[in-house]
Formats: structure tokens, sequence, C-alpha cells
């Protein structure tokens, strides 16, 4: 599935695909579906991140309220309070179950990755 209100893929796979009530969202960067452009600062690459994942989440039937499980990468753990900060005003409680890494990310401060239960009758292709 795709939406063109998130980035298109730089490379060789899907924003998502639904499986058996599950959305399995490909990592969003912060890069803005329509200028391309990438915000200067942590904390507005990661909302546009969460934003592209939304995207994705919605355009599926979902949202990141349905999200079991989140994958955060960032271009450095010093970033993580920030992250935590901003990442409490996109899920609620009970949280998803969340891995965070630091990685050698390209050009990016954070990219983010999830699974999401979407409604059934979602899957792809119906």
């Amino acid at each position: 599935m795709s939406t063109a209100s998130a980035p298109r893929p730089a490379f060789s796979y899907s924003q998502g695909v639904v499986h058996r009530g599950c959305l399995y969202v490909a990592g969003q960067v912060p890069r803005d579906p329509v200028t391309g452009g990438v915000p200067d600062t942590f904390s507005d690459q990661a909302r546009r991140a969460l934003d592209n994942l939304a995207a994705v989440a919605d355009a599926a039937g979902g949202s990141l309220h349905d999200a079991l499980r989140v994958g955060v990468y960032l271009a450095s753990l010093a970033s993580i309070d920030e992250l935590d900060a901003i990442y409490a005003e996109y899920f609620v409680e009970p949280y998803p179950v969340r891995t965070t890494i630091e990685a050698g990310l390209r050009g990016y401060l954070i990219e983010v990755d999830a699974i999401i239960a979407v409604p059934e009758g979602e899957e792809e292709g119906e």
C-alpha cells in the first residue's frame, strides 16, 4: 500500500503492508512528502517522521493509537529525552512496545517504523 501523504520510498520497498490485521510500516524518515525537504532540528525531524508514520497508518485505516510495536532509530542516543517528550504527543497509554537504538542514519537524525493493528478487511488487495 502507499500514500502520497508520506514520502515515496527511496529504494525497492513498500510504505506499508497489511497482513492478518496488522500493518507493517517501513521506516519513515523526516522528509516532507510534498517538498522533499528535511527539517534542521531534531524535534522538527521527529515530528515529521512521526507525521509520516501516522499518514501511512491512516491510509491503511489505522491510527498510531493502535500501534503495537514501534522501532526508533536515532543518529545519537543523546536525543532520547527529547524524543520521549515528542513521542508521548503521538501515542497514548498503554504505549506500544518500543525499541530505540542508535543507528548510522544517512542524512537524518531519526527514522521510525511500526506494527499497527488495523480493522479486519483492510488486507492488501481487498
